[in-house]
């Protein structure tokens, strides 16, 4: 099976036409970009005993569909948190960068936050149809299901999405990898306006986690807010089968086309 990339060696991959956004044949949806700086995250000096727990993007440009060299450190260690910070770009020029919080485990069960209410599974929720429109490898890689709205519709939804490839060719995919393929679609799933006329596209995306992801589904339960002076912001709540799992950050840079 393909994938969104290909390893070409070392820190060198090769972005296939599965990356490809919306808005141009030439430029990437966030989503894939982002599972690949997470992968270099979650390689960066690994411990066992630490887990991701907010990761911010910063889009430096359009991230195109490349050849593009990716790179991680641990910009702040520590033995209970530690900041990583992690980097794509194309043609040695900077795209993408991310810097991220890695917190120890520990056990809080006794007094984690309890919630309400179960989303229907995938299973039980209509396939959303690409509209010609928003038609895109991205979103012909994952399978999309709607519970309430679509990407399609104007306003708030609920929608599930399943990575249909794992983020490199030949290589497993983990669930925070998934998570991350889908993260960055809370603002189109939450649109309020007519891409034809419009362009609403993010700066930048934060997702803070409350738990581990698990699983190969997950929903953003999503809302946009569009201001008078050109700026919108898109947030969402994220769940795996299992519920909430996090929350997810972005601005949006508003124009008429």
């Amino acid at each position: 099976m393909t994938g969104f990339f290909r390893r070409l060696g070392d820190d060198r991959y090769l972005s296939t036409e599965h990356t490809a956004g919306p808005w141009s044949t030439e430029s990437q949806h966030l989503g894939p970009p982002s599972a690949l700086l997470v992968r270099e995250l979650e390689n960066c000096a690994p411990r066992a005993d630490m887990v991701l727990s907010r990761v911010v993007f910063e889009v430096l440009g359009p991230v195109p569909v490349a050849e593009l060299t990716v790179s991680a450190s641990v910009q702040r260690p520590g033995r209970s948190v530690e900041l990583l910070v992690a980097e794509l770009a194309h043609d040695g020029r900077p795209v993408l960068r991310a810097q991220a919080w890695r917190i120890s485990r520990g056990d809080t069960a006794a007094v984690a936050s309890e919630f309400s209410g179960m989303l229907p599974e995938p299973p039980a929720c209509p396939q959303m149809e690409i509209s010609d429109d928003w038609s895109c490898g991205y979103l012909a890689a994952v399978d999309w299901r709607s519970v309430d709205g679509s990407m399609f519709t104007a306003g708030d939804a609920i929608v599930w999405g399943k990575p249909l490839m794992p983020t490199v060719e030949g290589e497993e995919t983990t669930a925070l990898q998934r998570l991350f393929t889908i993260a960055d679609s809370a603002s189109g799933v939450s649109s309020r306006l007519d891409i034809r006329k419009w362009f609403a596209i993010n700066t930048d995306l934060s997702v803070h986690l409350h738990r581990e992801p698990q699983g190969s589904w997950f929903a953003l339960e999503a809302s946009t807010v569009i201001g008078p002076g050109g700026v919108g912001v898109a947030t969402s709540v994220v769940h795996d089968l299992l519920g909430p799992v996090g929350r997810t950050a972005q601005s949006l840079y508003v124009r008429e086309r």
